[in-house]
């Protein structure tokens, strides 16, 4: 058995060319698999059946695994089997049977319109750190760009007359508005803080860290966790809570869907409509305080 994954693992990593992170769900996935079926004395992959599979989907859920968690090992376990049978090495798929269970989808993690003013108002305004961070939150929660669009942005890209940036990839760009917060932001940082921090005339990245250089995902990483224990904000903050921040104030106050999709870069609206929550959480609001009967 143990051959057998390694060279499924093989298989999809340079024959179906998945991303990293999918290989390694597969690899931890099939290994706690396959440790299972070793303690139940299995040790060839053509004596596995469907009941040998439910026994260690049972044995999932009594170690408390998520729904999404299962459901993950299951697509992984399809995958291996399918990868099996395709190569004959089984001729019954015991996978075919087994349903993916409903994982209930959560509502992301995001800030409130007061933590987003606590959290925008910590920086030293009067550093050169202190005025780039400044740009980067406000730009961040004005926009909903990643943090690796963001770190790859040119001086060139912001367009501080018409207020908007440009982002992503050449074929799939995108051209996104931003407010006088951010535009103000913005140009004091380019007026007062970047030409200094500049280590060269060459680089032409907007944000640079504090030797001159180009600035990292995990630098804006840190710097939003550092601002936000500053502010007091107990929640679990990652640049991508600003990004689903962005989304949720926009459609809790009334933007379309499609509106949001395209300044998102979302290929499937089905993607943005997860912030449909927030508009009815926003309609709840609205109705409670205003209807005389709320």
């Amino acid at each position: 058995m143990i051959d057998t994954i390694d060279n499924f693992l093989d298989y999809c990593l340079n024959k179906k060319k998945i991303t990293y992170n999918t290989y390694k769900s597969y690899e931890n996935d099939l290994r706690k698999f396959k440790d299972f079926m070793l303690s139940i004395n299995i040790r060839a992959v053509q004596d596995i059946t469907k009941t040998n599979l439910n026994a260690y989907l049972i044995s999932l859920e009594r170690k408390n695994y998520s729904v999404a968690t299962i459901s993950r090992n299951i697509t992984s376990l399809k995958s291996y089997f399918h990868y099996l049978e395709k190569e004959h090495l089984i001729y019954e798929n015991p996978t075919e049977e087994l349903i993916l269970p409903k994982v209930e989808k959560k509502l992301p993690e995001v800030l409130s319109e007061e933590e987003v003013d606590m959290l925008l108002s910590i920086p030293d305004k009067e550093s050169l750190k202190g005025m780039r961070d400044a740009a980067i939150l406000e730009l961040l929660y004005a926009t909903g760009i990643k943090v690796s669009e963001l770190v790859l942005l040119n001086v060139e890209d912001v367009n501080l007359k018409l207020n908007f940036v440009r982002c992503g990839e050449e074929e799939k760009e995108r051209v996104i508005p931003f407010g006088s917060m951010a535009r103000n932001a913005l140009l004091i940082y380019l007026q007062e803080a970047r030409e200094i921090m500049a280590d060269s005339e060459d680089n032409t990245r907007l944000f640079l860290n504090c030797r001159g250089g180009s600035l990292s995902r995990q630098g804006v990483w840190k710097m939003i966790k550092e601002y936000a224990h500053k502010a007091g904000i107990e929640k679990e903050i990652t640049p991508h809570t600003l990004r689903h921040t962005f989304a949720a104030h926009l459609i809790g106050n009334g933007a379309d869907f499609k509106s949001v999709q395209e300044m998102l870069g979302h290929s499937d609206i089905s993607t943005t409509q997860m912030y449909a929550g927030f508009q009815k959480n926003r309609l709840r609001e609205v109705y409670t305080k205003n209807h005389p009967r709320g």
